[in-house]
């Protein structure tokens, strides 16, 4: 597989494991789940000597919506976003809002992106952080030093961690694989696929707290040990074990006939282990 690795800058430092922790929340409320998971989170890490970087979306007060002013276009010409944002990147035009998050992206050593979970997705701000944010140029659209597209294992986040931190308000029986919502592996697909892995970080299990509207304070603190237990493994746990673009499973972006045969659905596109 292609790499690469060199672009890559990060903060670790090999004598003590520490790391730089970028940790992007999209909730209204302070006084949550979400905020209270959020903050004692940070301090836990915190605690152990890593640095955190937040971008709290609503605190911000995010923009949301590409437009021309994004990447500098003239607003009289016609916006074709995916060359505006890719041209504005290669000159260093993008607005200051979005630089700074990518200046975040590529300072961090390990990935949080915490929310609840809305419609079966994320909430619609966050959405919009990803569409300015991880645009062309920058976070898809580059070839490798043999000419390959880049991309399902490598890119602009390779060497980096990225863990997930959903709240849902189901119970967890409703987001299993006969859950009526569906399976909560196959909700998560697009977000840890096809925007985390895709960008070439290493993504471990997603951190889930179902359930959450029924939650109590004494229910809080157990998910916030949980989520402390996690936090502590964030560098050493295994990743969820994908199918890369360039490692010879896939010809032509398409899953070769003799991989997974006869399996269906985006499960295909993990690798499945021997019993």
């Amino acid at each position: 597989m292609l790499s690469l690795r060199p672009l890559v800058t990060a903060c670790r430092d090999p004598k003590n494991g520490l790391v730089n922790v970028f940790w992007i929340t999209a909730h209204p409320e302070s006084r949550s789940l979400n905020g209270f998971l959020k903050r004692e989170g940070q301090k836990a890490l915190r605690s152990k000597g890593h640095q955190v970087e937040e971008s709290d979306l609503y605190a911000m007060e995010w923009n949301p919506v590409v437009d021309a002013a994004s990447y500098g276009h003239d607003p009289v010409e016609r916006l074709q976003v995916a060359a505006a944002a890719k041209s504005a990147h290669a000159k260093g035009s993008v607005s200051a809002d979005i630089r700074a998050e990518q200046e975040k992206l590529d300072a961090a050593d390990a990935i949080v992106l915490q929310f609840p979970m809305w419609w079966f997705g994320m909430p619609a701000l966050l959405k919009g952080w990803f569409d300015r944010v991880w645009h062309q140029g920058y976070a898809y659209g580059r070839r490798g030093p043999n000419g390959e597209w880049v991309g399902y294992g490598d890119g602009f986040l390779a060497g980096k961690r990225a863990m997930v931190v959903v709240t849902m308000g189901g119970p967890e029986h409703m987001f299993g694989e006969r859950g009526i919502h569906g399976s909560i592996d196959d909700l998560l697909f697009p977000i840890q696929h096809g925007m985390l892995f895709y960008a070439g970080a290493e993504v471990i299990s997603p951190f889930l707290v179902m359930g959450s509207e029924r939650f109590t304070a004494d229910d809080a603190e157990v998910a916030l040990a949980r989520l402390r237990e996690r936090l502590d493994t964030l560098q050493s746990a295994t990743p969820l074990q994908y199918r890369t673009q360039n490692g010879g499973d896939y010809e032509n972006f398409t899953l070769r006939p003799d991989i997974s045969p006869g399996v269906t659905g985006l499960s295909m596109h993990r690798v499945r282990r021997a019993p």
